[in-house]
């Protein structure tokens, strides 16, 4: 049997991910990824996750959460970082402004990794602002 050992994934390869991944964003991936600017195209993806949450598409949600995972686990540190910082960071205004019953849908479905690293930066907050 052969080993297959993933490739990690920069700034570059990440946008590519993501353009084929999102195709209603691509114009505004391409533009941003133009301009050299990663965090709003990480930003642009949260925005778009953030319209289908007030649609009550939650199961395209956790799919595009899984996509961005894929992405994560393969990242060299700065789309890491990126993704923890802003992308999980983002879930804590999902859980805000969605339904009870939809939060709980999107948390347990979410993939593990990305609940581990959303509850650190919950238990993080705690401590450093009290939240």
């Amino acid at each position: 049997m052969e080993n297959v050992t993933m490739q990690t994934i920069n700034q570059a390869k990440a946008t590519e991910y993501l353009k084929f991944f999102y195709p209603q964003l691509r114009t505004e991936i391409i533009q941003l990824s133009i301009q050299g600017n990663f965090a709003g195209i990480i930003q642009s993806t949260i925005n778009y996750l953030r319209r289908l949450l007030q649609e009550s598409k939650v199961n395209i949600m956790v799919h595009h959460i899984t996509m961005m995972e894929m992405i994560y686990k393969s990242g060299d540190s700065y789309v890491k970082n990126m993704i923890e910082n802003l992308f999980i960071r983002s879930f804590e205004s999902f859980k805000k402004r969605a339904k009870i019953s939809h939060w709980k849908r999107l948390y347990q479905y979410m993939p593990v990794t990305f609940q581990v690293i959303y509850n650190d930066q919950q238990e993080q907050d705690k401590i450093f602002f009290g939240k």
